[in-house]
């Protein structure tokens, strides 16, 4: 079994302060409107649906009516409650990009859902937050004591289409939406990334805080990205669908 990268207990206590100080679900509300606008595309009511992921139901307008019963769930941990075959549309919001064996876990989706049932959803890809990367890079270095994991590993979008097919998926669909922040100064996108649940959750993290000349070398590269007006951040959104095959018929 492949090491795991992220650390659950911390993922979850990131995303519970989130919740608690008052969650920025300004990605979150531009991804739902996209799905509810690709959903509207399919013209098909699905049965029961779940939706992981969504960090306020009340940002679920959107979705109304693509299925008859659409559940509401916090994580993937809870697609363990569901039997096979019990699920009509499966709607997952980010979480994907720090699944733990993502390929067993597609392959245990696709079974959760019933014969052309549809899995769909968006998950940050592996382009987000270049000025972030580098900015992190910049405080290591003036640390001098070697390159920490500080930021993410994600998945390409190029390669997630690929895992679909593997986990036995029918027409799997992949593009990309880019979405370009502008921030004042660094402090201000980290405040966005822990009020989304989304700061550094590796297991192998460094616990310590960085120092003053690491945290100014930070500053000063994200501010050298940008302009008097601020500095452009990336966060590269992959949306995804896929159907699971038909039911075999037996003579």
């Amino acid at each position: 079994m492949a090491e795991t990268l992220f650390d659950p207990q911390a993922l979850s206590a990131r995303q519970d302060r989130a919740v608690r100080q008052g969650a920025r679900t300004f990605l979150a509300e531009r991804v739902i409107e996209e799905l509810g606008e690709r959903l509207a595309i399919v013209r098909r009511r699905f049965g029961r649906g779940l939706l992981i992921g969504c960090p306020d139901p009340s940002l679920t307008g959107p979705l109304g009516g693509v299925a008859e019963q659409l559940l509401l769930a916090p994580s993937l941990d809870e697609l363990a409650a569901f039997p096979p075959g019990s699920l009509d549309l499966l709607i997952v919001l980010g979480q994907l990009d720090t699944a733990p064996e993502l390929p067993s876990l597609l392959q245990v989706v696709r079974h959760l859902l019933a014969p052309e049932a549809l899995f769909v959803g968006a998950f940050p890809g592996n382009d987000t937050l270049p000025q972030l990367r580098a900015a992190m890079l910049a405080a290591d270095q003036a640390a001098g004591s070697g390159i920490a994991p500080r930021v993410h590993p994600r998945i390409a979008a190029a390669g997630f289409a690929g895992l679909l097919q593997d986990a036995g998926f029918d027409l799997p669909v992949v593009d990309v939406d880019r979405v370009r922040l502008r921030y004042r100064m660094l402090d201000d996108l980290v405040a966005d990334l822990r009020g989304m649940g989304a700061t550094n959750a590796l297991k192998q993290r460094s616990r310590r805080p960085l120092t003053r000349a690491a945290l100014g070398a930070a500053r000063a590269a994200f501010a050298s990205a940008g302009d008097a007006q601020g500095t452009v951040e990336t966060v590269e959104l992959i949306h995804f669908s896929a159907w699971t095959p038909a039911a075999a018929e037996h003579p």
